[in-house]
């Protein structure tokens, strides 16, 4: 949506994601992200820690229990989002607003770690991405033919013949195939 607040967020995570589910069924996760702004003491010849943000953040769908099921308490993560306000009554009667992040994109911070990613079987058919379908899978590669493997190779992974950010297979879709000439971004 135009006129939106989009800002990117690193920091440490200060508890385990919590999921829930509305009645309706959608998973939300909820967390904290504590982002400490560091910066060089010439005086001191050392590094000193500035004032901590604690921003509350908010991730649906698939993606909530994919970051409930993957992050944890002090990971370091970089966040991706829409900045919303948001205002209450506490039970004082005083007018309280807060401010949170409505997270798109969220993952560890490979700064100073270290991660092996794992895709995941889409739920549903259809939605998002170009072609439809694809989506992730941790499920083990079925035998291919030799024509199928050269047509995968080079591009670090071997994706499925189905996939449509693949250049390779023969789904005549994702970015690099015929009647895809513009970027996924």
């Amino acid at each position: 949506m135009a006129g939106e607040t989009v800002i990117t967020v690193v920091g440490n995570l200060t508890a385990d994601p919590e999921l829930r589910f509305t009645p309706s069924g959608s998973a939300v996760a909820n967390f904290t992200i504590a982002s400490t702004p560091r910066t060089f003491d010439r005086e001191t010849n050392g590094w000193k820690d500035g004032e901590a943000l604690f921003l509350r953040a908010s991730v649906w769908r698939e993606a909530a229990e994919n970051v409930a099921e993957t992050l944890t308490k002090g990971m370091r993560v970089i966040a991706q989002g829409r900045l919303r306000s948001r205002s209450y009554d506490t039970k004082e009667g005083e007018r309280r607003t807060v401010m949170e992040l409505e997270v798109d994109e969220i993952g560890p911070s490979l700064r100073f770690a270290s991660a092996k990613v794992t895709r995941t079987q889409r739920s549903g058919g259809g939605g998002g991405g170009f072609g439809g379908g694809g989506g992730f899978s941790n499920a083990p590669q079925q035998q291919q033919s030799a024509p199928q493997q050269q047509q995968q190779q080079g591009g670090g992974w071997n994706a499925p013949a189905n996939d449509p950010w693949s250049t390779g297979g023969n789904n005549g879709g994702g970015w690099g195939n015929p009647g895809n000439d513009e970027p996924p971004f």
